[in-house]
């Protein structure tokens, strides 16, 4: 292969391997760290060892995926307050025509999923990834991992019992969640905790990430007037200058930015559950939020 064709051969199966990587990782930046250096072992592969491309390339970006993960797994455990993924800007576009293709990508990509996803060891999360994600064979998985067969199937079933144990339920309408995310933009922009409290389902949770860099509860919030209180606290405070709000499809679904000036400074995403906010998560700290400034 000429250099172009190994640059071109990599840039077809790239959204492919960052998929996989963020999912693994729940991390845009690590994701993409991943994925370069997939693309240095790509680029000094020996060819007679390239039987399938996109197989291999799969291969080496999950072997790498877990070592990374392993790394951050003990970084985490220092990490202040609670943790949700790194916002990541979805727009499948018209690379997945199919709707019952793009509602799987959707939901194994959404932030309830990747927060369950963070409780599996590593080898659970690749084996979980790779199946219910992107559909690979049991039998390719095994040979990505360098496991047996019977070995890969025991894992999947472990991580799959494991996820619908521990998952929320909720519904991935994108039409009925961007217009309970724009009611509750204007109950809270209005300072309506009446109209608030009805978009609330009454056992809804609020989880916010700041990593200790902005405000941002501690602890999970729980029950409807805690977290209508809370958000209209919020929003009557005014500490954000020049403050303006844009819709992005993020993780799968449409989510509220929040921004001062041209910088992001929060991200809301909603869970909804028969015409109800379940859940509310929130993303303050400003190192997750530098990759949607030019979103």
């Amino acid at each position: 292969m000429t250099a172009d064709t190994l640059a071109d051969a990599f840039e077809e199966h790239r959204p492919v391997l960052l998929g996989v990587a963020y999912r693994m990782l729940g991390r845009v930046a690590d994701a993409e760290d991943v994925v370069q250096e997939a693309w240095l072992r790509w680029s000094a592969a020996d060819r007679a060892e390239v039987r399938e491309p996109r197989a291999y390339l799969v291969r080496i970006t999950t072997h790498l995926a877990i070592d990374r993960l392993r790394q951050v797994k003990a970084r985490n455990e220092t990490y202040v307050g609670p943790w949700l993924p790194e916002p990541y800007v979805t727009d499948f576009g018209d690379t997945v025509p199919d709707t019952a293709e793009r509602a799987v990508l959707a939901d194994t990509v959404s932030l309830a999923l990747l927060v369950v996803l963070e409780s599996l060891s590593p080898l659970e999360r690749a084996v979980f990834v790779l199946r219910e994600a992107f559909g690979f064979p049991y039998a390719d998985i095994a040979a990505m991992l360098d496991r047996g067969e019977p070995a890969v199937r025991q894992l999947a079933g472990r991580a799959r019992k494991h996820v619908e144990e521990r998952r929320p339920r909720y519904e991935a309408d994108p039409v009925q969640q961007r217009d309970l995310t724009e009611r509750f933009l204007a109950a809270a922009v209005d300072g309506d905790l009446e109209g608030l409290l009805s978009l609330l389902a009454p056992d809804v949770r609020l989880v916010g990430d700041s990593g200790g860099k902005s405000k941002a509860p501690l602890r999970a919030l729980e029950t409807a007037d805690k977290v209508g209180r809370f958000v209209l606290g919020v929003s009557r405070k005014g500490d954000i200058p020049d403050l303006s709000f844009r819709f992005l499809e993020i993780n799968g679904g449409p989510a509220l930015v929040v921004l001062s000036g041209d910088k992001p400074d929060s991200v809301f995403q909603l869970d909804v559950l028969d015409g109800r906010i379940q859940a509310i998560y929130v993303i303050r700290n400003p190192d997750k939020l530098r990759s949607l400034a030019s979103a």
